[in-house]
């Protein structure tokens, strides 16, 4: 018998091809949506983890872990939002996708009573809190990742995952250098206004503290501040809303400093993220900046400096 004649085995077709159109269509939009959106946000943190790591404290995360936690989120969104886009690896992106999003409405339900009404903006362009419209939210993303993995092919090729994960990786790591590197050694304006008079900035050594009154977060840290011997260190402090509060703020938390309303003018030199946030200023050049008071901090950090006795 002609071996050619007979019957070649079936070779197997990859999951999603026979699929009615569709349900194609809506793995492609579900997947793309997702994409884009773990993608911004995940890109976003990655690109300015200070800003994060304080965001990750407001939201009840120890301090100690909120650098890494901000690294450790932005990298794995930015891992799933690119695996969803290569069909070979969507499965598996939709899947880490799910489980981050499990992941976030379960610590978000525990914490609710605390963190009701908190901004938790996590895209660029959509403005956030917690509440009901969260939950809702977080619930169709959570569908779109299901469509987007339950209608994708079977998943392969872990060598290429590994890679893209290393680039993210890598990436998330410079990025987190320069962030330091943009965050020491700029140059503070010569002067800024306190009780209507120009305040020298360029001599002897200054901490610059970052607040909102009505933060119960820059309180608490305020009057850590206002534990410190501070020797021949000027502390001033600049509100970032709320600037007709300040005083009544700094004999709440007992903190000995002077005020400046020129926020504006210090936000952009010496690199602020948010509240509460210091800058360390010595002859007119930043030394470190502080958005950790936790623990040792920020009287480590001072002490160092040599802003404290």
């Amino acid at each position: 018998m002609n071996d050619s004649a007979a019957p070649k085995a079936a070779e197997p077709r990859l999951a999603g091809l026979d699929l009615p159109g569709w349900k194609s269509a809506v793995n492609w939009a579900a997947a793309v949506l997702l994409a884009v959106l773990f993608l911004s946000s995940g890109i976003w943190k990655i690109t300015d983890i200070s800003t994060w790591a304080v965001r990750l404290t407001q939201a009840k995360v120890p301090e100690s872990l909120s650098v890494a936690g901000a690294l450790v989120v932005g990298i794995a969104e930015t891992f799933a939002g690119v695996m969803l886009l290569v069909p070979r690896l969507r499965r598996w992106g939709a899947a880490l996708c799910a489980l981050l999003l499990v992941v976030f409405l379960a610590y978000f339900a525990a914490n609710y009573n605390a963190l009701r009404g908190q901004d938790c903006s996590c895209f660029p362009w959509l403005k956030r809190a917690v509440g009901p419209g969260f939950f809702i939210g977080d619930g169709v993303m959570l569908l779109l990742a299901i469509a987007a993995g339950l209608w994708a092919r079977r998943a392969a090729g872990l060598r290429n995952a590994a890679l893209i994960l290393g680039a993210v990786v890598v990436f998330a790591g410079v990025s987190y250098g320069v962030d330091l590197e943009r965050h020491s050694g700029a140059r503070a304006p010569a002067t800024v206004t306190v009780d209507g008079k120009p305040f020298d900035l360029t001599h002897g050594k200054v901490f610059v503290f970052f607040f909102n009154p009505a933060c119960t977060h820059c309180g608490d840290a305020a009057r850590r501040l206002a534990k410190l011997d501070w020797g021949d260190t000027q502390v001033v402090v600049t509100p970032v809303e709320l600037g007709q509060f300040a005083g009544q703020f700094l004999a709440e938390t007992g903190l000995r400093a002077v005020v400046s309303p020129d926020f504006d003018k210090l936000k952009g030199p010496l690199g602020y993220t948010a509240y509460p946030f210091g800058a360390l200023v010595v002859d007119g050049r930043e030394r470190a900046t502080v958005n950790k008071f936790e623990g040792d901090e920020p009287a480590a950090t001072l002490r160092r400096a040599g802003l404290i006795r």
